[in-house]
């Protein structure tokens, strides 16, 4: 049987067996068993075995997710900007493996997922969103190594984005005021990391018809949920489980860490669709919330257990 022949039929003809190749196999049938493989699999090079092969590689049946959520960066914390350092190899390996993926995909890419620690150059951004035209999910928790200007150029290429992971940033008004001005069917947000008055006040201001909103195992401010409640009026979903909820009274007070919503909070929250809570000192989650002031590190915990969110649309 030659290289090629993956079986041989039960038809003998003069005392030969008549073989078939992959090459020949069904379009379908190869992107059935492509479906089955992972990224790393997807992008070994199969693609180049034959035409028939790559044509089944490029369907966009394989392209409808890009799911790097099992790719990693190797890397070490530093003490200035951007707080991380990542190994060249790991930059050369994804780099390698968004060309290869972008190429195959032909434009076809809807959702694209990046791991919590794989830290994205602005370059491997800007590349990604020139050649995913169509996204309308981003999960994207780490931005350490991209600039404003970086996610704002790529946002000006996703017209159709409708949901955003991302983490907590210090000034959230360019990018928010580009989801609003580029992205009209933006509906759905997930943010990971601390969530202050000032987060709040930008999205009522610039998104006041988001409709879903997870700010679940982060500090929030008391006074931030109430502005969202008051001002979101479109919102439907909101999770706030597991959030470290905070008091901030005029100083000298301090801060004080709220364990109970009061009934003003759940007055204004019973016209949500679903307002999503979790306070219980028992709740694993909760207590590792309040241990890490309301910034979860992630890497001391269950590998992808940063992926799992109380909004079913949200969670990964």
């Amino acid at each position: 049987m030659s290289h090629w022949n993956i079986w041989e039929s039960d038809e003998m003809d003069e005392g030969f067996s008549v073989g078939r190749r992959w090459e020949d196999l069904d379009t379908d049938i190869l992107v059935k068993i492509f479906q089955s493989f992972d990224i790393f699999q997807l992008t070994s090079g199969i693609a180049h075995v034959c035409s028939a092969w790559r044509l089944a590689c490029c369907d966009p049946l394989l392209w409808k997710t890009l799911d790097l959520s099992m790719l990693k960066s190797n890397f070490i914390k530093i003490p200035l900007e951007p707080y991380v350092y990542v190994d060249g190899r790991s930059d050369k390996t994804l780099t390698r493996l968004l060309k290869i993926s972008l190429n195959l995909s032909q434009g076809n890419i809807t959702s694209l997922i990046f791991h919590f620690n794989l830290y994205v150059s602005d370059e491997q951004l800007t590349y990604t969103a020139e050649r995913c035209p169509r996204l309308r999910r981003l999960v994207l928790p780490a931005w350490n190594r991209i600039k404003t200007t970086g996610i704002c150029k790529a946002i000006q290429k996703w017209e159709d984005l409708e949901s955003l992971t991302m983490p907590s940033i210090a000034n959230p008004r360019d990018l928010i005021e580009k989801i609003a001005n580029n992205c009209r069917n933006f509906s759905e947000l997930k943010v990971m990391g601390p969530f202050d008055v000032s987060f709040a006040s930008t999205l009522a201001e610039y998104l006041p018809k988001l409709k879903v909103l997870s700010l679940r195992c982060s500090m929030l401010i008391k006074d931030a949920l109430i502005l969202m409640l008051d001002r979101l009026q479109c919102l439907e979903v909101l999770n706030i489980s597991h959030c470290l909820l905070i008091e901030t009274p005029a100083p000298p007070a301090p801060r004080r860490i709220i364990k109970e919503l009061d009934q003003t909070i759940l007055e204004k929250a019973s016209r949500l669709r679903e307002f999503l809570t979790c306070m219980a000192d028992s709740c694993i989650m909760c207590q590792r919330t309040e241990n890490d002031e309301g910034l979860m590190r992630w890497y001391k915990y269950e590998e992808g257990l940063w992926k799992a969110d109380e909004v079913s649309s949200l969670s990964l």
